[in-house]
């Protein structure tokens, strides 16, 4: 029981199979929304044009009817007259056709989104199988589809049955009008037949659009562990461990050189290391390293700190030791508190000095001999050799 419990699929897919699904061409797709978007597209231009159309139509229906004496003895030139009165047809329907083609691809895309792969003409032998082919003619997908059809067809034969018969003297006294007045007359019971018939349209569109995205998700669903499977399939991969830890650098970089413009100063090496100190005169505490980096990231910090005016010292092994003892956010070690003081000191004379006035000469911080440190990190006097 707890097997097959642990295996029902009742999790919401994750972004991982949405976008493999997307890839092999499975999205959410419902035909009714372009065939409603496509004929109510065409009701609209009806009603823009029709009365122009029918009026020309006419026109030319009724000049198709009339021969000349040349044109019945050219058998050619009745073959172009009857081309040149389809090209014409055509390019005044034109405009529907262009229409109506523009909205069937946008529509196409509503359900879904739009997707272009060639997963889905590639050929699957599984799709000869007879048995698979047993199940998608008798699975509950096609028994719903079939309901849906059905649905469908009784709701806009009963439309199409109610106009007829609201309609149907009218229709019945076509035979006995002239040619110009029957087509006016079909024209506008068309368009008033096709104007209901497109409400009955998107009337299932709105019902099929949204059950097509439940029924594309639930088709997707997994099961716990899938979720479990597929969370260890991409931690376990190597470029997706090194991706993750590339973007953790980068928002901890960030959030690194934000903080530079808080610093009261900036100790460097000058060129290999920087460490951004700050010091808040009014606690007990001592200074905290608020960014360091070494080579590209030393000279980010610079630049960052030059753009805020923050004073950038130069003592090349006290920046080792900070770098190399200290972690961000952290306070200095306590060895090295006589060597950043005077430096602390020095800062805050420079944004006290008054014109006339003398500034305090640089310091000279000393490092003691256990923190002095190379470039690579390694310690300048081992313990137990001597300076």
């Amino acid at each position: 029981m707890a097997e097959s419990g642990s295996a029902e699929k009742t999790e919401k897919p994750t972004a991982r199979r949405l976008r493999n699904a997307r890839e092999e061409g499975q999205i959410a797709r419902s035909r009714e929304v372009p065939a409603a978007a496509i004929t109510i597209s065409g009701v609209v231009m009806i009603f823009m044009l029709g009365p122009t159309w029918v009026e020309r139509l006419s026109a030319m229906m009724a000049q198709g009817f009339r021969f000349d004496a040349k044109a019945l003895q050219s058998p050619n030139l009745l073959a172009s007259i009857f081309s040149d009165q389809l090209l014409d047809a055509f390019i005044l329907l034109f405009p529907l056709f262009a229409v109506t083609g523009v909205v069937a691809v946008l529509a196409s895309g509503v359900t879904g989104g739009f997707n272009f792969t060639w997963h889905g003409v590639t050929p699957k032998f599984s799709k000869f199988n007879p048995i698979s082919g047993l199940g998608r003619i008798f699975g509950s997908h096609a028994l719903i589809e079939l309901l849906k059809s059905l649905a469908k067809f009784a709701l806009v034969g009963g439309v199409l049955y109610l106009q007829i018969q609201k309609h149907l003297q009218e229709l019945l006294g076509v035979g006995n009008m002239g040619l110009q007045p029957a087509l006016a007359l079909a024209g506008r019971l068309i368009s008033e037949s096709v104007l209901w018939l497109t409400l009955s349209l998107l009337l299932i569109a709105l019902i099929d659009a949204p059950y097509q995205r439940w029924s594309f998700i639930n088709r997707l669903k997994m099961s716990k562990q899938e979720i479990k499977d597929e969370m260890k399939d991409m931690e376990g991969r190597p470029e997706i461990k090194q991706k993750i830890r590339r973007r953790q650098r980068e928002i901890a970089a960030a959030r690194m050189m934000r903080k530079v413009k808080e610093a009261d100063v900036v100790i460097t090496n000058p060129e290999h290391f920087a460490v951004a100190l700050a010091y808040d005169p009014t606690s007990e505490g001592a200074p905290i390293v608020l960014a360091k980096g070494a080579d590209f990231m030393a000279q980010r910090i610079r630049e960052e700190a030059k753009t805020h005016g923050i004073e950038i010292f130069e003592a090349p092994p006290l920046a080792r030791a900070l770098y190399f003892t200290t972690d961000l956010d952290q306070s200095i070690p306590e060895a090295l508190y006589h060597a950043v003081a005077p430096i602390i000191a020095y800062v805050y004379s420079l944004a006290s000095v008054h014109p006339g006035s003398q500034p305090m000469p640089k310091p000279q911080p000393k490092v003691p001999d256990n923190m002095r440190f190379t470039a690579e990190g390694q310690p300048e006097f081992p313990a137990g050799e001597a300076p």
